[in-house]
């Protein structure tokens, strides 16, 4: 079963998250806050992060950054509800990251995160490819 780390302050959107991942048969693991979050990821393993990009307590940015440093491959869907993510999504800390604004619909997470994962494996596929023809 896919793990998916929530890391969202606003309890109401953080709850519609992770209701929607759970009837979809996700485990789902919840965090109020970037420091909370933070301490959650370094205790366990997840295959898919959701990061609010504008957290009370810290950048979502800088989230997103210190858990692909400890795993550079960890697929993330990032979401904000305050910005547009046009010049953002172009950042070093969004390579390889699904963004979507808030509100979004359930399909729209779903697809958001198939997208995310599907990054690192079409990367693990040419990957392999590419030493098949060596």
């Amino acid at each position: 079963m896919t793990r998916i780390l929530v890391i969202d302050d606003q309890r109401d959107v953080c709850a519609m998250i992770c209701m929607v991942l759970r009837v979809n048969h996700f485990e789902v693991v919840e965090a109020g806050s970037a420091a909370a979050g933070l301490k959650m990821f370094e205790g366990s393993a997840f295959d898919v992060a959701i990061v609010d990009i504008f957290l009370q307590d810290a950048s979502g940015f800088d989230v997103i950054a210190t858990m692909r440093e400890r795993v550079p491959d960890l697929a993330v869907v990032a979401i904000s509800g305050m910005t547009s993510f046009g010049a953002a999504s172009h950042s070093a800390e969004l390579s390889q990251v699904v963004c979507l604004q808030k509100p979004f619909r359930p399909n729209d997470l779903i697809r958001a995160i198939e997208t995310a994962r599907g990054f690192w494996r079409l990367a693990d596929g040419e990957a392999s490819l590419a030493e098949g023809a060596a």
